[in-house]
């Protein structure tokens, strides 16, 4: 018989402190891929890896990019069994590398995940003011169509996933679907002037121009994928519909990004192509949608760019919701933060919390006077960016500790092969993205501050660790270790042989057989 004792910043009150719904692999699939923002990657980070990146061979860092990810991929479902809580990369680190480690990728993700929206909201603010200006609607300054947008993700965060998962369906398939359209308007073409690229295909062309510039582009289209694991609690079947989500959204995103920046370049060729992202970034899609599928397609692509924009921060705001519901259920962040709605089952606290955190970012920028695209949008993507790779290669090393340690899983290909690969490709990736940091700020100066921020809001996990003991993000992650068999062929090991290594003055959970 097992005893179990834990502390009460793990053990929050049952049917108060969880989430529930019965997505499957699909709505998940929805949910993260909205995320990604397929239409706002293709309008908007397509001509400009074309552009400063590798130019016609850019096409290719996206399934460079997907191969990496798909390493990554491979250890991260792996430990989605034996990780039941839905903080993904804080908890998967701290049940690798230790409960400091777990608190620090926890406020980089954070980070990441809030400044990514942070710089959609300043995108979508401009997109939709410009739009309504042109229909002959009131002239407004950005932050107002900002702040409203923040308003309408508030309320659908607040309610049930089920209703999140419904929206973000309904507009991820006409984003994806008017992409479609336009790749098959250039195929049936033939490609433009020059016939189908083959850039792409070729050494010399991918390695052309700046491909390290390429692929931080390309990396920065894949953001929000892994996010499948902090649906966990809402999913029908979690040990099987988490890895299968996380799969087909990778494989979604990568063929999608593929074939869409491809047919881009086909449609223009190869040197004009370029020519056309440098001269015109932002209406480069438009323009190709309107010669190749007509006026009204093109007019579509600028409408839908819009609800692009719209499921992206929809989405986003969902994953923070839940980071903030499982730090606040682990002792990280107050306890009242982490409840549960009574009728909607959804983080509705951590959702207020967030639309008012979101609201103060917009008014500061308001306040500052920054340009809503070229500071807002370009400062925060970048700093997201960045933390998005760091919170991989965190993750990825993290595997290979945990299984070494724990020995839960004897496959040797999903713990130590594919996540060594992983490594050593974010890690590659992590490199070129700190070096270039400034070209995606806008210069150096710019590039430090926030590159101290990024630094400081990992080192803000040893802190918590020493002024709030009872914190820990893998502490469920821990317990269900304890309690699985040794698959490798083992009896299950006991906690105080599998649990990562915490400080000394951590109150652990305990459980032994008896």
């Amino acid at each position: 018989m097992a005893n179990s004792t834990s502390s009460p910043a793990t053990a929050p009150p049952a049917g108060q402190r969880r989430l529930s719904g019965r997505l499957g692999v699909g709505s998940i699939v929805f949910m993260v891929v909205a995320a990604a923002a397929p239409l706002t990657v293709v309008g908007g980070s397509v001509p400009l890896g074309i552009a400063i990146g590798n130019g016609a061979g850019y096409p290719a860092m996206y399934a460079l990019g997907g191969v990496v990810l798909f390493f990554f991929a491979v250890g991260f479902t792996a430990m989605t069994r034996h990780v039941p809580d839905a903080g993904a990369f804080s908890t998967y680190v701290g049940a690798g590398l230790g409960r400091s480690h777990g608190l620090g990728a926890s406020f980089l993700a954070l980070l990441t995940y809030q400044t990514i929206q942070a710089a959609v909201y300043g995108y979508l603010g401009a997109a939709l003011g410009g739009v309504v200006a042109d229909l002959g609607g009131p002239d407004l300054p950005w932050w107002v169509w900002a702040g409203l947008s923040i308003a309408a993700v508030g309320v659908l965060g607040y309610r049930h996933i089920d209703l999140s998962s419904r929206v973000l369906g309904v507009l991820l398939v006409g984003e994806i679907g008017v992409v479609l359209v336009v790749d098959a308007a250039v195929v049936l073409a033939g490609g433009g002037p020059e016939g189908f690229s083959t850039a792409a295909l070729t050494p010399s062309g991918i390695a052309s121009g700046a491909p390290g510039i390429g692929l931080m582009f390309a990396l920065a289209g894949f953001i929000g994928f892994e996010a499948t694991a902090v649906f966990r609690d809402e999913a029908r079947d979690p040990d099987r519909t988490v890895p299968r989500a996380t799969y087909a959204a990778l494989l979604v995103i990568g063929l999608f990004y593929t074939l869409s920046a491809w047919a881009v370049v086909s449609a223009w060729g190869d040197g004009p192509a370029v020519a056309a992202a440098l001269e015109d970034p932002e209406g480069m899609v438009v323009t190709t949608a309107t010669r190749y599928a007509g006026a009204v397609v093109g007019d579509l692509v600028q409408v839908l760019l819009l609800t692009s924009l719209f499921a992206c921060v929809l989405s986003f705001h969902n994953v923070v919701n839940r980071y903030v519901f499982s730090l606040a259920n682990t002792g990280v962040l107050p306890h009242a933060w982490g409840a549960s709605h009574p009728r909607h089952s959804s983080p509705h606290t951590a959702s207020l919390l967030q639309t008012a955190s979101s609201l103060a970012m917009v008014a500061l920028f308001a306040a500052f006077a920054l340009d809503p695209v070229m500071e807002v949008y370009t400062w925060m993507a970048g700093i997201a960016t960045l933390g998005f790779v760091l919170l991989m290669l965190l993750t990825c090393v993290a595997v290979l500790v945990f299984f070494r340690r724990t020995r839960v899983d004897g496959r040797r290909w999903n713990t130590v092969v594919a996540p060594s690969l992983g490594v050593a490709g974010l890690a590659l990736a992590a490199w070129l993205t700190a070096s270039n940091f400034d070209l995606l700020v806008g210069g150096w100066t710019v590039a430090v501050v926030f590159l101290v921020l990024t630094a400081g809001s990992y080192l803000l996990g040893p802190l918590v660790a020493a002024l709030r003991p009872g914190a820990d993000v893998a502490a469920a992650a821990h317990l269900q270790v304890a309690t699985v068999p040794h698959q490798a062929g083992g009896p299950a090991q006991s906690l105080a042989a599998t649990a990562a290594p915490t400080d000394q003055t951590t109150p652990t959970t305990t459980e032994t057989d008896r």
